[in-house]
């Protein structure tokens, strides 16, 4: 399997800082991040480290339960998912993340909704994402197959 490679550019302090991160290995984008900016309610055009791992979160339980589906011998017909993850203070000083909630809603056929709910923890449980953030005190998961 191939690695992926993402790079970030920073320039001053953490207050006053910014940085660009760039996704290297697809060529497709650069995006703006700062901390102060990391920390307010609205990123105001800015992503976070949070935000990308929503992403990277979202597309791989996406990934994941569309396999664990087909494995029950369901054939995925959509999966809407939406990863948030929560920064909060760390205990031991800093921040860390506090909590990451996954929401799935899907459809599928040869399928009822207790498998797909059954699909759904077992994607959750095998997704690499979900396996790389096992630090994570509390990963929760919402799901809803929609008939």
């Amino acid at each position: 399997m191939p690695t992926r490679t993402a790079r970030t550019a920073w320039t001053g302090g953490l207050q006053d800082g910014s940085g660009q991160v760039e996704l290297v290995s697809s060529g497709v984008g650069k995006y703006d991040v700062s901390f102060p900016k990391r920390a307010a309610d609205n990123a105001d055009g800015t992503t976070s480290p949070e935000e990308l791992i929503a992403a990277a979160h979202s597309s791989c339980y996406a990934m994941a339960l569309s396999g664990q589906l087909a494995n029950a011998g369901a054939t995925p017909q959509s999966l809407d998912v939406t990863a948030d993850v929560t920064l909060g203070p760390d205990p031991a000083g800093g921040f860390r993340i506090s909590k990451i909630k996954l929401t799935v809603a899907g459809r599928a056929t040869g399928i009822d909704a207790a498998g797909f709910l059954t699909a759904a923890e077992a994607a959750k449980a095998g997704c690499p994402v979900s396996k790389a953030l096992s630090g994570v005190d509390t990963i929760e998961l919402d799901a809803t197959f929609e008939a």
